[in-house]
């Protein structure tokens, strides 16, 4: 017997140095240099987005910078060139959940810098809400920002990056791989593109194109002020912020972005973001039934649902306990990141 289990821990250990070796192997040959490059972030003007762009302009890397809000692409264009004076950065205001305006961005890109060489798709918006005061509304508009503007963006960008070889990543999240209670729209439009995105990584291979599905935990983004509320406003406000800001539970969004580019250069299928996130979904996995049930006594803890069914944003839900030194990393990152209002 005892030489039984020295046998399998034997053939345990050679297989797990064999995939490592193999791991080791395979990224090398994957390996992709951002030196010269052209890549296109939705989602590009503030928050995750515009740590991206800074450290990728780090990395040699040109550009293009899409969202709907052009002051806060203009502000964000000025910031990065001013950290970065030799950076080569570009924008266009494009609302990709419509198709037309996605092509018209990827053939600005491509007229500017005559070639596409990566595609981020980063653009998200947060709604946070009991379940009874989310509208249909909540759940199709959840669904074209995370899940029809990447798949109008990677449609318009295909070809090019097809011609080339290159890498589409796709920015998820924890609440694409379990459920998240007062998040039940943002949930839906998460999964789906988890599954379009791991979907797109099998089919697109034989082109020589790398796709990897990011699902971060908790990001001390500094995007609090921007996310939707609705229900008692401000204390869902406050329980979201202060979740959002706990050192312990959450990850800095420059720490999240060299994680996203460090997976990116090594066209890695995933990447989980943050041991909590990854314990988490390892114990929904492994414990379906008790994690249903720890997930609704959390629901039980949070606000309950309001007559009130107005549409608030974070910035407009303040209160006694948040802004406050609870929240003061979220805060410290929305004045780093261009979170802030103007």
């Amino acid at each position: 017997m005892k030489n039984t289990s020295r046998t399998i821990a034997k053939y345990v250990g050679l297989g797990l140095l064999g995939y490592l070796a193999y791991d080791t192997i395979k990224g090398a040959l994957r390996r992709f240099s951002l030196e010269g490059k052209v890549v296109l972030i939705s989602g590009g003007s503030r928050g995750l987005g515009f740590v991206l762009a800074n450290q990728l302009v780090e990395n040699g890397a040109s550009v293009c910078l899409l969202a709907r809000n052009e002051e806060e692409l203009k502000k964000a264009q000025n910031l990065i060139q001013f950290n970065h004076p030799h950076a080569q950065v570009i924008f266009q205001v494009c609302d990709s959940a419509k198709p037309e305006q996605a092509k018209k961005a990827v053939r600005f890109c491509m007229d500017h810098f005559k070639r596409l060489d990566v595609v981020i798709n980063n653009a998200g918006v947060i709604s946070v809400m009991p379940y009874v005061n989310a509208t249909e509304q909540e759940f199709r508009d959840s669904l074209d920002v995370h899940f029809w503007a990447p798949f109008n963006i990677i449609e318009a960008a295909r070809p090019y990056l097809i011609k080339e070889g290159g890498r589409i990543v796709n920015i998820s999240s924890i609440g694409g791989r379990m459920a998240v209670p007062h998040l039940a729209p943002y949930c839906a439009g998460k999964f789906a593109l988890a599954g379009y995105s791991q979907t797109l990584r099998a089919e697109l291979m034989k082109d020589n194109i790398y796709v990897t599905t990011v699902f971060p935990g908790l990001m001390r983004t500094g995007s609090q002020g921007h996310a939707e509320f609705k229900g008692q406003h401000e204390n869902e406000f406050a329980w979201f912020s202060i979740a959002g800001s706990m050192p312990l539970l959450t990850v800095s969004a420059e720490s999240a972005a060299r994680q996203i580019i460090r997976a990116m250069k090594y066209g890695k299928a995933e990447l989980t973001i943050s041991l909590p996130a990854k314990l988490a979904i390892g114990f929904q996995h492994l414990f379906p039934e008790i994690h249903a049930d720890l997930l609704a006594l959390t629901n039980s803890l949070l606000p309950t649902p309001s007559i009130e069914n107005t549409k608030k944003l974070g910035m407009d839900s303040h209160s006694t306990l948040s802004p406050s030194v609870a929240t003061r990393l979220s805060e410290d990152a929305a004045r780093r990141n261009n979170e802030q209002r103007f």
